[in-house]
This record gives structure tokens, C-alpha cells and sequence, in this order.
């Protein structure tokens, strides 16, 4: 693999700030994070897969929320 891609995935690279930069910077927890990443590189990176990704970790969010909240 280029290393290039791994520093400079074309993917993230086109937004004025790369997904992990605002994650670390905001401190996102993971699955939201990773809703974030999968939302914006669908389009240009994983197609429909990234979309059914992104779905799975806001269901795993939902999920989580009813449980708590019903303590």
C-alpha cells in the first residue's frame, strides 16, 4: 500500500478538516466517531456499505440510550 494513502486518503483529505482531526479535537467517543467517518467518506470511499455501517453504530447508539434510560 502507498503510504500516501495512509497518511493522505484522498477519501478524508478533501475536507478542510479530516474526520479524526475534529474527532480528537472534540472528543468523540468511538461509535459516534465512527458515524462521522462513515458518513462523510460514503460518497467517495465505501459507497452503501459505509452508509449500513454508519446505521449500525446509530443503532448500537439507540440501543444503548433505551437501555440506559430505562434504569
Amino acid at each position: 500500500m502507498n503510504p500516501d494513502n495512509i497518511k493522505d486518503p484522498k477519501h478524508y483529505s478533501r475536507w478542510k478538516i479530516e474526520p479524526v482531526q475534529f474527532m480528537m479535537e472534540n472528543e468523540i467517543p468511538y461509535a459516534e466517531g465512527n458515524v462521522i467517518k462513515y458518513i462523510m467518506r460514503w460518497r467517495y470511499k465505501g459507497g452503501l456499505e459505509d452508509l449500513h455501517k454508519a446505521q449500525e453504530y446509530i443503532n448500537l447508539l439507540i440501543e444503548n440510550e433505551l437501555e440506559n434510560s430505562s434504569e
